[in-house]
């Protein structure tokens, strides 16, 4: 049974063009003096790319929300504590977010829990069909589950986020080859694990 990876989330109008300097300026002096106008176009213009980015590396929606949240709270905390972003507030943004991804995934593997599954299956599809759709499901994420930090922030900065190479290897603070070879590993190391899956 060939598996094969979610399609890839693209969706470019909800990429922006790069703010110039002077803007990036204007927007962290604004966040540094809790201007509350700033406050909100930085949520409102980074929340959905980290809610992304949560939910393709979790694999659940209110986790996202959770985490996408607590990463904003934890910005302003900073903020407060004069540790804030300094120059580029969506890599501090996304870096906070795999901090908390690494908190939650170390909770949940010290006190593992069974979730109840937030879908209830379509009564058209025949019990033989949700089980293999479910354990495919099961078989990537346990894969993923064993790519190493970086591999999975690529693989969800790429495929979950519908980032290029160049704003992947921005966030990732690597050169766009490095980012290359990472993604190629990573998808190689899932492909010997769960079977055929496309480098598309």
């Amino acid at each position: 049974m060939e598996t094969v990876l979610p399609n890839p989330i693209i969706i470019s109008t909800i990429f922006t063009k790069p703010m110039s300097l002077p803007d990036t300026r204007r927007e962290l002096d604004g966040l540094q003096k809790l201007d509350s106008q700033v406050i909100a176009a930085i949520y409102d213009r980074y929340f959905p790319e980290i809610y992304r980015y949560v939910y393709y590396r979790l694999g659940s929606e209110s986790l996202a929300e959770d985490i996408a949240s607590d990463v904003f709270v934890r910005l302003l905390e900073a903020v407060k504590k004069k540790r804030g972003p300094q120059n580029n507030i969506k890599g501090w943004l996304f870096s906070t977010a795999s901090n908390v991804i690494a908190d939650h995934l170390r909770r949940t593997y010290r006190r593992p829990t069974e979730a109840l599954s937030e879908s209830i299956p379509d009564l058209a599809t025949s019990l033989t069909d949700e089980i293999d759709r479910r354990q495919q499901t099961d078989s990537v994420r346990q894969a993923y589950a064993q790519l190493t930090p970086d591999q999975q922030n690529v693989l969800a900065l790429r495929f979950g986020d519908g980032y290029s190479l160049e704003e992947t290897a921005n966030v990732m603070r690597k050169k766009v080859n490095a980012v290359k070879a990472l993604q190629f590993r990573a998808l190689a190391a899932l492909q010997r694990q769960i079977g055929e899956v496309p480098y598309e």
